[in-house]
């Protein structure tokens, strides 16, 4: 599939509506990242809202952005987001290196922001994906922190594809509670295809994707000590925690990283290789 032929399969349906100013910001491994500061999401968040449109904002992590250097049609799905936000310490580095002031937001940060944020105005949130304990355990812990949050919903979907008229029912449920912000912990490249759908059929005014946020809340994952996120350590201690699961995401996916950044920092003055070619021996990670 060629990257026009991606674009189009992101913007079937239309593209997202675009209620505050554009600037084209660096891209890391052929994925946008937008240059933001705490007080700047919020602000984002309140515009969108209110502009009467859905919009998807997406927390990048590095290993999406390897996934996305080798498969287009995912690469023009984080693209067509409304905000796209580093998650992972490395990707703010790796934006600032081409020339943004982007600050590091992790989408736990982000979720707890928005939390205290939206509890002084009633904002409506909607919970989507982990289990049902995790959900449970994730909302008790959000009210006991933030005691004026108003969760409209919570929903666990089955652990396989989902078919159209599921993700419909799911869609109307968001909208029948009225909420504003639908947050989806399903993991990428999963959570960020799903965010997608609902935003095609206006599911609410923010669908953010914010992966292992609903267990590092919830308590059932635990996160990294402050110390390692301030020096981007915190996939080390994700590894060390369950590496069986995580070993080809970390292992072979941060040197491909870090190739992919080099080449790109390297070839508008020696023609090095563009996001649009995947580097030698680079799988994208299901």
């Amino acid at each position: 599939m060629t990257s026009a032929s991606a674009d189009r399969l992101a913007f079937d349906g239309g593209p997202e509506r675009r209620c505050r100013e554009r600037v084209e910001w660096p891209k890391v491994n052929g994925v946008r990242i937008d240059s933001v500061t705490p007080e700047d999401f919020v602000e984002a968040l309140s515009t969108f809202l209110s502009c009467g449109h859905s919009h998807v904002v997406h927390f990048c992590a590095a290993h999406p952005t390897v996934d996305a250097r080798s498969d287009p049609s995912y690469r023009a799905v984080l693209n067509v987001g409304a905000l796209n936000v580093p998650d992972g310490l490395p990707v703010a580095w790796a934006a600032r290196m081409f020339g943004s002031k982007t600050e590091r937001l992790a989408g736990t940060d982000g979720m707890q922001l928005t939390a205290e944020w939206g509890s002084q105005r009633a904002l409506r949130h909607y919970l989507y994906g982990g289990t049902p304990q995790t959900l449970e355990l994730l909302q008790r812990r959000l009210v006991e922190l933030y005691p004026d949050i108003v969760i409209v919903g919570a929903e666990s979907p089955p652990f396989r594809p989902l078919s159209d008229e599921e993700v419909a029912a799911s869609a109307r449920l968001m909208q029948e509670a009225e909420a504003q912000a639908v947050w989806i912990g399903l993991g990428a490249p999963k959570q960020d295809l799903m965010a997608l759908r609902l935003r095609k059929l206006h599911a609410a005014p923010l669908i953010l994707c914010v992966g292992a946020a609903f267990d590092f809340m919830a308590g059932t994952m635990p996160r990294a000590p402050r110390w390692m996120r301030r020096y981007g350590l915190e996939w080390a201690y994700r590894l060390s925690s369950d590496p069986r699961r995580l070993w080809r995401r970390y292992v072979l996916g941060n040197p491909r990283f870090i190739a992919g950044v080099v080449s790109d920092r390297v070839r508008p003055r020696g023609g090095g290789r563009s996001a649009d070619e995947p580097l030698r021996g680079s799988s994208r990670e299901r």
